[in-house]
């Protein structure tokens, strides 16, 4: 009941008061469960610290997968600009809701999807709830959605990134044919590569090799290691526990 009332009270006065890393932000108050775990320091400070890290006034940052915001809130009082992408409908209107509420002008949010070229593909969550994080390009199910997809070279070809310093990507799987797209200008630029992997949402028999693939694809930065540090080096990528789960691997140099 205690929650009920909660939840009652903050759809009524509008938004959810929290916090992201110390930082003070109004939230949507439909999410306001995350939204207090995040504010309690509970949802990936892992996340949080790359950020400060690789962040600051004199550069962007770019958001593959921004779900309902709470990495493009911090990145946008952390960055000069950011650029972010959420081709889920009910996310987006979630995350541009967000950045009304904090009164945030400094985002470029695209309800799109990267892909591999110009189109429209069906999307679907693992969860089968419109809006959750796990939406998927993998995912084509009865109750998914269309969405826009871009390419890779219409999206830089009309933008300046030439000081993204950091990138995000956290698409659920379809990591495994957007990254590649990406790469001549990852080679070119090198900014931080901030990479979750979902070897577990494909075939079994094909985990391996793609995993291998993306191995072999980002070779070119210097250093590779797992978001909890427990694991440097490249064969982070191609150990057993990638292929069943999910894993976040920080590029550098």
């Amino acid at each position: 009941m205690l929650t009920q009332a909660r939840k009652m009270f903050y759809r009524a006065r509008g938004y959810y008061a929290g916090n992201l890393n110390g930082e003070p932000f109004r939230l949507d108050p439909y999410h306001s469960k995350f939204w207090r775990k995040a504010s309690t320091g509970q949802w990936e400070p892992e996340t949080f610290a790359v950020m400060d890290r690789y962040l600051s006034p004199e550069s962007d940052y770019l958001d593959i997968g921004a779900w309902i915001g709470p990495t493009v809130l911090y990145g946008a009082r952390k960055a000069r600009h950011v650029w972010c992408f959420e081709p889920d409908p009910t996310a987006f209107r979630h995350l541009a809701w967000n950045l009304d509420l904090n009164d945030i002008h400094n985002v470029s949010a695209l309800g799109v999807a990267l892909s591999d070229k110009f189109g429209v593909a069906r999307m679907a969550s693992v969860r089968g709830e419109p809006g959750d994080s796990t939406s998927s390009l993998l995912h084509d199910g009865a109750h998914g959605t269309d969405a826009l997809t871009i390419a890779w070279d219409q999206f830089a070809a009309v933008n300046d990134l030439s000081a993204v310093s950091l990138v995000k990507m956290d698409i659920e799987g379809a990591e495994f044919s957007v990254l590649p797209t990406l790469v001549p200008w990852l080679k070119q630029q090198r900014p931080a590569l901030y990479l979750s992997t979902h070897a577990g949402l494909l075939e079994p028999k094909t985990r391996l090799d793609r995993m291998e693939e993306l191995a072999e694809l980002l070779s070119f930065y210097t250093h590779c290691q797992t978001s909890d540090e427990t694991c440097r080096s490249f064969e982070c990528m191609t150990k057993a526990s990638t292929f069943s789960g999910f894993k976040t691997f920080l590029l550098t140099g």
